[in-house]
């Protein structure tokens, strides 16, 4: 049965955005705003380009991948409680396009993943899908988080962080300290982005000068971490005060590691789910997933991946994403379709996280009135 407009709940799906993965935006963007229902929901898509300008309009999808944005709507939304909404911008007038009840950030990476967007969703006064401020902040920057699950005694790789401004004073000395703690293969990693954009596996000297070189270019900050012979294995985590942790899963790189190249371009990395490994292995990990989400405060939904040591058997949580990757190809939204919660599933539990987080947000006082 249709159900009237009124009713619908009305949902921004951003995607694209300023960042090193806007084109896994793009896909992941595709893949939700082609299983959302539209006779639960009304939907508007709106591109954020590379510059950062957002847009909605008919096909802005399309015309977003393609670069062609003359005939879009320039769009905003505004960081004031007052007027929660999309905007439209012309001639530098806002009008307000539509009210919104729910934003469902699609966006990998810097600006979207990282905590900005969720500030101004949060200084809007808006429901929106995944995390807050803080968990998303923290899961993004690898330094931070894996000093944070050192703390709650969860196994991570060890590793050093290093500065932009560091590798280009003298990258000598870096290549010193980081051999000086390590034996080859080493991993180099922007500190803040995802997907795996700008890492490198360095197996020599010349390599880790190629590595950090590659890293500063997407982050001021660069994680040098030991490398490990390792399987991946990948856990999916769903919920707020009490989250829940999928099966695990294994991905099965076409390359040496699970490259962006092997994660989206040549399409041959493959999946196993559930994942071949013993099940207190199993048990042990999806505990420590569920420890790890709680420990930064992730709300809504996050994927936790794990390194499995292929020589002794341990393993080491590697990294906390919360806003994971939602395309066809995707480990989060499969690892729950395997722990049987389909897709579309999926994205109503997440809506529902997402209002059920802004009621316990409204319930905070917001003035403060000391008694005698």
């Amino acid at each position: 049965m249709m159900v009237n407009s009124e009713n619908k709940k009305r949902i921004a799906v951003l995607f694209g955005g300023r960042s090193g993965e806007h084109e896994v935006s793009l896909a992941s963007a595709r893949s939700v705003l082609s299983v959302l229902d539209r006779n639960k929901y009304e939907v508007i898509p709106v591109g954020i380009s590379h510059a950062g300008t957002w847009y909605t309009g008919l096909n802005v999808l399309d015309q977003l991948t393609s670069g062609k944005t003359d005939n879009l709507e320039m769009v905003t939304i505004l960081p004031d409680p007052s007027m929660p909404g999309l905007y439209h911008i012309h001639e530098g007038v806002l009008e307000l396009l539509t009210k919104l009840d729910i934003v469902f950030p699609v966006l990998h990476g810097t600006f979207g993943e990282d905590g900005t967007l969720q500030g101004l969703l949060e200084m809007a006064d808006l429901a929106y899908v995944g995390s807050g401020v803080l968990g998303s902040a923290v899961g993004m920057d690898k330094g931070v988080f894996k000093d944070i699950m050192r703390a709650n005694d969860i196994p991570v790789v060890e590793s050093i962080l290093v500065l932009r401004s560091e590798i280009e004073k003298d990258i000598n000395q870096v290549i010193q300290q980081a051999e000086a703690k390590f034996t080859y293969p080493i991993f180099v990693k922007p500190a803040n982005l995802g997907s795996s954009v700008g890492i490198s596996k360095c197996t020599h000297r010349s390599d880790l000068g190629e590595g950090l070189l590659e890293a500063k270019k997407f982050d001021r900050r660069i994680l040098v971490e030991r490398g490990v012979n390792a399987r991946e294995i990948e856990i999916s985590v769903l919920g707020n005060d009490h989250p829940k942790a999928s099966v695990a899963g294994e991905v099965l790189p076409s390359r040496d590691f699970y490259s962006y190249e092997s994660k989206y371009e040549d399409g041959s990395s493959r999946l196993s789910i559930p994942a071949p490994i013993p099940t207190p292995t199993s048990d042990q990990m999806r505990t420590l997933a569920i420890k790890a989400f709680k420990a930064i405060d992730c709300a809504g939904m996050a994927r936790v991946d794990f390194f499995l040591d292929k020589d002794n058997g341990k393993f080491y949580l590697n990294e906390l994403n919360s806003l994971p990757g939602f395309t066809s190809i995707s480990m989060y939204p499969k690892l729950w379709q395997a722990s049987d919660l389909p897709y579309i599933e999926l994205l109503d539990t997440l809506i529902e996280l997402a209002l059920e987080r802004k009621s316990e947000r409204d319930r905070t006082e917001r003035h403060f009135r000391s008694t005698p």
